[in-house]
């Protein structure tokens, strides 16, 4: 049953605005009025399916309903209800209810009518791809055909919690060498503007030869006056020239294959995503997901093209017949761990539980990796920022002492 979003009158000729379930907008004011309300507007909340991308999911530029955060909170309150033994269809009522963005009270409110017209609740989630991912999706069908909606939604309010801390110890990671990196060119960059010029004024009327060091400040200052523009045209030309060309499958996947063999952002990069990939499929496996279909999904979450298309190759060769640490081990781009625990979750019966370990330790791993680099960033900047500046400062001091020494 569609929901609509309604604004009316009451008794005492005050607005009120809310959600009511009807089968079409006539039926909506129908039931608006028998609460002795004067309904002034009506309109559809959230339709549309999964392949027609209406509704919410047709704007394009407005952002998600759900951020990672939120939807982890969202799925957490939720697994907890079902639980509890509250029915899904009260459980969304009462989420619906709770919610403070108007946004996510309709999105809400749509799946809860769709679940109360007897859509499953994997179907109802269809209809809005940008917030609930296919593996998302798959994870509650699952859980659904299993009978087990509320453990298996537990373990997907864990899945996307440990992601979002992971992401979150990253980005907290690189954040102050980003921010540090970032003031010292504007420093630098406002040194060789500004200050350095002066110092050319200043000496120029001098017939005798200035300093290596401060001919090199004052070229270099002549340089980024006259053609910074232009520097900063052609950087700004490049990143969106690879952005585009990123585009290109083929060139990203050669891309992501070249970023991984970096020295430091490779292997952090190579962790991630197979922390990722593992704690994925060890859930949608754990979750009952046929292992060919789970790995399908697993792949996809892969942002890097070069291991997308490992998993891919190993997805093949699994279809096949082959043992899926087989498959895992002869691609090379993904860690020995991770098809050394997926051996040992054949073996024993337990590859989800082997699966969720190996995604332990290597997420854990690039959590420390990462504390490391920065750790060894930060100070490191600050000495080159340092030893940056002072080569500014001694290409302004050498002229004056030069000057002192041909005064005595």
């Amino acid at each position: 049953m569609p929901a609509f979003r309604f604004e009316a009158l009451d008794a005492a000729g005050k607005t009120i605005n809310g959600l009511v379930e009807a089968d079409n907008p006539k039926a909506a004011r129908a039931q608006l009025r028998l609460q002795q309300l004067v309904p002034l507007k009506v309109e559809t909340v959230v339709q549309g399916t999964a392949g027609e991308g209406e509704g919410l999911n047709k704007q394009i530029f407005v952002r998600k309903v759900f951020n990672s955060s939120a939807l982890a909170i969202w799925t957490r309150q939720l697994s907890g209800l079902v639980v509890a033994g509250l029915p899904l269809e009260r459980a969304l009522t009462a989420l619906a209810d709770e919610a403070e963005d108007p946004r996510q009270r309709e999105l809400v409110s749509h799946l809860r009518a769709e679940v109360n017209a007897g859509s499953p609740f994997a179907r109802a989630l269809q209809g809005s791809p940008r917030e609930f991912d296919d593996v998302y999706r798959g994870v509650v069908a699952a859980g659904e055909q299993s009978g087990q909606l509320g453990a298996v939604l537990d373990k997907l309010a864990n899945d996307l919690e440990e992601q979002q801390a992971l992401t979150s110890k990253l980005i907290g990671a690189t954040l102050y060498p980003a921010i540090v990196s970032l003031f010292a060119i504007v420093i630098v960059i406002a040194l060789l503007v500004f200050v350095v010029p002066q110092v050319a004024q200043v000496f120029s009327s001098g017939k005798r030869a200035l300093p290596a060091l401060t001919q090199f400040m004052l070229a270099l200052s002549a340089f980024m006056r006259n053609w910074g523009w232009l520097l900063a045209i052609v950087l700004i030309g490049g990143f969106l020239a690879l952005m585009f060309a990123r585009r290109n499958e083929d060139f990203r996947q050669k891309f992501d294959a070249f970023w991984l063999e970096l020295p430091l952002i490779g292997k952090l990069s190579r962790g991630y995503n197979a922390a990722r990939f593992a704690g994925t499929l060890a859930m949608l496996a754990g979750s009952g997901v046929p292992i060919l279909k789970a790995l399908q999904a697993a792949a996809e979450t892969l942002s890097n093209r070069a291991m997308r298309a490992d998993a891919m190759e190993a997805l093949v060769q699994v279809r096949e017949g082959a043992p899926l640490a087989s498959a895992l081990a002869a691609k090379k781009r993904f860690p020995g761990l991770l098809s050394m625990f997926a051996r040992l979750g054949e073996q024993t019966g337990q590859l989800p539980v082997m699966l969720q370990r190996a995604a332990t330790q290597l997420s854990g791993e690039v959590q420390r990796k990462a504390l490391a680099i920065a750790t060894i960033l930060e100070p490191l900047l600050i000495v080159v920022m340092g030893l940056v500046v002072m080569l500014i400062v001694m290409s302004v001091m050498m002229p004056i002492m030069q000057m002192n020494t041909w005064v005595k």
